[in-house]
Parts: structure tokens; sequence; C-alpha cells
């Protein structure tokens, strides 16, 4: 019995250049952290008992008879990549909803990447974890996805991740003083808009005309080393951080169309009409949460005004993905598996004896 906690994260500048199709040419940088909310998969083999051979958990319950059958992309190509056909049973539970925007999927891969390997008796490093989810996530199931999530999900923390154009990546902790991290999180108010259906849509479109938002992109990439030596330089004010949230969240939403609507434009302008200096809708875009840099005497003001968004506390995390159970169990004879097989299908032809 493996069970894994992985934290989500919140991300603050660059995302959008951590597209391969932007950082194998341009090279890419992110300033993301890790938050104290996190997604927990338990993980064990299925003794070989059940009608089924692999059962998973999530929003949904599979009960497959073999693990090509299973609908859950990420189960299925963690379970492929990791050569495990026996027979698994998986749960996901998580603090926060998937689809807003916190990087939620790549979160469960990287929790079910390491659980599997811890099934295996495998240890397996923070490097090489990202890199495998970046590798699941990419390669084999072809989703539309960047590579920032993986890595924060892995080491957690506060970092500048940067992205090489051979395809390699940095992750530098954040060289501030835990006193002006505290106050930064005192400035950050995190409100859910609704859930984004569409992220993946919404990722497509702008892998597909990054190319064409070079200027856009540049600009936000050099936001990073802005936003670090802010945070770093404790002579220079936190508001500076505020604006340039507000300055990057005014190109975000000009890279496609899909990334905002009225709706999501009314909250952000409501925050901003409350205090906040800045903020900035996460994730692809569409919905999910509406981060806001504001004051902490204006932060009532801002919760007040937006009274009907639910507001969600959170601290900023060193922890990255760990295991907070190993339990080891018995083993059964393979043989086992397909006796049940025959006893299961003599059942299904036959009433009775």
């Amino acid at each position: 019995m493996i069970i894994t906690r992985t934290p989500l994260r919140i991300s603050f500048f660059g995302g959008g250049t951590d597209y391969p199709v932007w950082y194998r040419e341009f090279g890419g940088a992110v300033l993301s952290t890790a938050i104290d909310k996190c997604c927990y998969i338990t993980c064990r083999r299925l003794p070989p008992f059940f009608e089924y051979h692999s059962r998973i958990s999530y929003s949904k319950v599979e009960n497959v008879n073999h693990n090509g059958a299973i609908e859950h992309p990420s189960v299925r190509g963690c379970l492929q990549y990791m050569g495990i056909d026996e027979g698994v049973e998986i749960h996901h539970v998580a603090d926060l909803p998937a689809r807003t925007g916190l990087g939620t999927s790549s979160a469960f891969t990287v929790g079910l990447l390491l659980a599997l390997h811890g099934l295996k008796d495998q240890m397996r490093s923070k490097r090489a974890l990202a890199t495998d989810a970046i590798h699941v996530e990419q390669e084999i199931l072809k989703e539309a996805v960047g590579s920032q999530d993986q890595i924060s999900a892995a080491y957690g923390g506060f970092n500048r991740i940067n992205f090489n154009v051979d395809g390699s990546f940095e992750v530098r902790q954040l060289l501030a003083s835990t006193d002006r991290l505290a106050l930064l999180q005192r400035h950050c108010a995190l409100f859910f808009t609704g859930f984004s259906r569409t992220a993946s849509e919404i990722a497509k479109e702008q892998i597909r005309v990054t190319r064409h938002r070079k200027r856009e992109l540049e600009a936000m990439f050099q936001m990073v080393y802005e936003a670090e030596a802010i945070l770093t330089n404790p002579n220079r004010s936190l508001d500076e951080f505020g604006h340039l949230l507000h300055e990057s969240w005014q190109l975000k939403r000009t890279l496609t169309g899909n990334i905002t609507n009225d709706a999501l434009d009314e909250i952000y302008e409501a925050g901003r009409n409350s205090g906040a200096l800045g903020g900035k809708l996460l994730g692809a875009g569409g919905g999910g949460f509406m981060l806001f840099f504001v004051p902490p005497e204006r932060r009532q003001v801002l919760r007040t005004r937006l009274k009907n968004l639910l507001c969600v506390p959170f601290d900023f995390s060193n922890r990255g993905s760990h295991v907070v159970v190993y339990e080891s169990e018995e083993l059964y004879d393979k043989s086992l598996a397909m006796e049940r097989q025959e006893v299961y299908a003599q059942q299904d032809s036959h009433s009775g004896y």
C-alpha cells in the first residue's frame, strides 16, 4: 500500500514560455510556488480475488478487465510507461477540484508515478520524477501541456524554473527571506471563478499561435527576472510585484481570444476597483482560480466585493511530491490471476452448479 501527497501550484510569471514549441527555440522561464493544497494517490496491487482486473477511483469508478481498457488517460499512460500490466487499485482525492488552473493534472501524474515506483520498490529523484511526468504527458498522451507543472509538483518550493533550448531544465530556489515571502503571501488572495472545461482546447490554441506571439512571450519571459529581482531585494516595494502582475495579465489575455471572457474580465475589474494592484487567471484560461495581489488592509474590501466567489486560503509550501504511507503487502502467485479469470468466466456462463 503506497500513499503519495503531491502539491498543487500557483504560477506567477512566465506561463506560456514553458511550452516546448517555444523554449526549444528561445528558452523559457517561470516563477512559481507550490502550495499547501495537494492531491493524494493511494495505490496497491489488487488481490486476484475480484471479478475485475484493476479498479481506478477518481471522480468516477472504473472496474476494468485489463489495464489497456482504463479510460483515465494519465493512469493508462503511467501504467504503460512503467510497464505494469498486473492488477492494481488506484484511488485519487484532492484538496481542490481539477480543471481550475492549479496544475492538478500534472500533480496527479507526478503523484501516481511516484506511487508506482514505490510499488516496484524503486526510489526516484525529483528531477527524474519530473522528467518522467513530462514524458508521459507530452510524448505518450500527446497532451497540450507545458513543462512547469510537473516540475513544481515534483520539487515543491518557490522557484524560478529555467527551460533550455536542448530540452533540459534548471530549478533555482528563490533567494528571498522568510519574512519577505510571508509578506507576499499576505498580499495574495485566491478566488474560484468556476470550472474551466475547455482548458486543453485553450492550450492547443495558445500553442498554435505561439510563434506569432514572439513579442508578447519575450516580454512575459523578461518579467520572470524582474519579479525575482523585486522579491529578492528587501529595499524594493512589493507593490511593484502587484503592478507587474497586472502588466503580465494584460499581455497574457491577448495571446488568444479564449483565455478570458466578459464574466472573467468583470471579476478582474471588480478586484482592481476594490484595491487589488494586479492579478491573473491561473492556468490556461477560461475559468478556474483567479489570483489577486491586494494590500492586506484592502483584503476585506476585496472579499466583500467578491462575496459571491469562494475565497480559498493557502500557504506556500516547500514540500514536493512525497510518500506518506509505505506498507508492504502479501504478494500472490501470478497463476491466481489466471485462475480468477477462469472462475468468473464459468460463473458468467452458468447460473449454478
